[in-house]
């Protein structure tokens, strides 16, 4: 019987190339300008990136999924296989990658490089310090922190109302403790004591604005608009006004620059930015997408968890604010998943069970009939796993047909570039077709209460929205404020349509409890916390961690 490899295994064997040349073969940029990282990643300089041009700029292709069980989806691994099928038959690809959060990592859900032959290397880098941004985000965000309290100690004009501070403290890290906390205890010389709390980074708005911006001009606009509390007589106070912006700026200019890396096959990866798709927009930065964008014909991105939460962010937020436009959207789904979503036995998956099958395909529907209504055309992306029959596969592929999609097949995960080619050949027809007509969910100008109730009914399928007391005193507040425009950003959880994440399949008729909005005027975006989804996760009862060490050979051990 032929061992199985681990990702991590598979992933040292790989034979990859010097970063600078990479970028010189199949970038056509030139290696003296830019700055590595070692031999096998690099950063991108903005000088770099404003000369890098083309008479046409790519065409864009969204993955998303189904929505997600424990079973696994394989979505960023399909994004990796994709590429590099795009490149297996003949076309000039690259992807676009989020960079994972070590809350997950260390956590139940593992790092975020792909896996088997479809990643991007070097693995373990890509999952842990990487080349800092995330802890360039987490600093720049907790320098704002400190210069709110400082400014409150020194009692600084504008005078800030310290009962009114809105900006809390990041760490990226899974720390349930940190949720709600007292800070400045101690006495006089440490401050005035005031309630505050933690969220994890990759939902800070100093990430969504990082990734969000179009360059650093923007980027430096967006920090200064961030409201951080307000005063006595509830006039908003930014970070603009505590003059914080730009010594953040600072922290964040390096980290700014897209990274570079390559799949196991050796083709371009940009990995950049990362917030989560359940509790903030899921998408990786604007910056690098259009970057990737000018560089090869074909740029494949992903959106985090089901296409309910991180294609509908990708579209409504990230397409609305930069303008970019996907041709194509691969929607990721699995034997497995839908057996979960139909009740099947986790510890018996590998079992055939076609009713489990039938009753889980529901949900794969779904989030089709939830894609039509932006205008993209979309293939399903059938990621095969070993235990898969040919019969429950047929069905699958027979179900989607009789819904008019297109579902193909695809084995990148064992086979590389090779085993996505029919999916790579499936998407090119698609974006030949040239049908993609990109329609908005909301309009810009509709209130973000029916912003809201749009996206719980028409893509949740809820039949009630409720909104608690605080929850519509912030939409009085934001209204007043003159904020009405902005998109809107669930938080809620990734398991289902619903907010109980135990309701899986396709519920419909459900209620949509809405607990708290919170306004990022920065990232312009109004974060809507729905049921009991929390900004600061916490660990698992035997967290991943329990497997991450070094071995003797002075080896990165027990990252998946």
């Amino acid at each position: 019987m032929t061992e199985i490899k681990t990702d991590i295994e598979i992933a040292r064997e790989a034979k990859k190339k010097p970063i600078l040349e990479l970028a010189s073969d199949r970038l056509s940029l030139d290696p003296k300008k830019l700055v590595p990282f070692g031999h096998d990643k690099s950063k991108i300089p903005f000088d770099v990136i404003n000369n890098a041009k083309k008479n046409e700029d790519g065409k864009l292709i969204l993955v998303t999924a189904m929505t997600p069980t424990t079973a696994g989806e394989g979505k960023t691994t399909t994004s990796v296989g994709l590429t590099d099928g795009l490149n297996y038959i003949g076309k000039n690809a690259m992807v676009a990658l989020r960079e994972p959060s070590l809350g997950p990592c260390f956590g139940m859900k593992g790092g975020a490089a792909g896996g088997g032959y479809s990643q991007v290397v070097p693995m373990e880098d890509i999952n842990l310090h990487f080349t800092g941004d995330f802890h360039a985000i987490t600093s720049a965000h907790m320098l704002l922190s400190a210069m709110i309290d400082n400014h409150i100690y020194w009692n600084l004009e504008p005078k800030i109302d310290s009962r009114r501070v809105t900006w809390r403290r990041v760490v990226d890290m899974n720390d349930r403790a940190l949720r709600s906390i007292v800070n400045s205890l101690g006495g006089t010389p440490n401050g005035f004591s005031r309630e505050d709390g933690f969220d994890i980074t990759v939902a800070s708005e100093v990430m969504a604005i990082f990734c969000l911006a179009n360059d650093f001009e923007d980027l430096l606009n967006r920090l200064g608009k961030i409201i951080i509390g307000y005063d006595r007589d509830l006039n908003p106070i930014t970070c603009k006004d505590i003059k914080a912006d730009g010594a953040m700026s600072a922290l964040l200019r390096d980290a700014l620059q897209p990274n570079l890396v390559q799949t196991l096959e050796n083709n371009p990866a940009f990995i950049h930015g990362g917030p989560f798709a359940n509790i903030a927009h899921g998408c990786n930065t604007v910056l690098a997408t259009k970057t990737a964008l000018k560089l090869a014909d074909y740029v494949v991105t992903e959106a985090g968890f089901g296409a309910d939460l991180g294609a509908e962010k990708f579209l409504n937020i990230k397409c609305r604010k930069s303008g970019l436009r996907p041709s194509c959207a691969v929607l990721v789904a699995t034997v497995r998943a839908l057996k979960l979503h139909g009740n099947a036995d986790p510890k018996n998956l590998g079992n055939e069970d076609i009713i489990a099958l039938e009753k889980g395909l529901p949900n794969l529907l779904r989030h089709l009939e939830n894609l039509a209504k932006f205008g993209i055309p979309v293939v399903v992306a059938l990621n095969r796993f070993p235990t898969d029959t040919q019969k429950e596969i047929d069905k699958v592929i027979t179900v989607c047909s009789e819904n008019n999609v297109n579902a193909v097949l695809s084995e990148h995960w064992g086979k590389g570039g090779a085993g996505a080619k029919d999916l790579a050949t499936e998407v090119i027809k698609i974006i030949d077709e040239d049908k993609a007509n990109l329609q908005f969910l909301y309009e810009e100008n509709e209130s973000p209460k029916t912003k809201i109730e749009i996206i719980c009914k028409e893509i949740y399928r809820a039949n009630n929205v409720t909104f608690s007391p605080i929850a519509l005193k912030k939409l009085d507040e934001i209204e007043k404020l003159g904020f009405n425009k902005f998109p809107v950003c669930m938080a809620k959880t990734q398991y289902s349509f619903s907010t109980d994440p135990s309701n899986k399949c396709a519920p419909e008729n459900h209620t949509i409890p809405i607990r708290e909005i919170r306004l990022s005027a920065g990232a312009e975006f109004i974060v809507v916390v729905a049921g009991d989804i929390m900004t600061m996760p916490g660990l698992p009862k035997r967290p991943a961690a329990y497997d991450v060490g070094v071995n003797s050979k002075d080896q990165i051990t027990g990252l998946f």
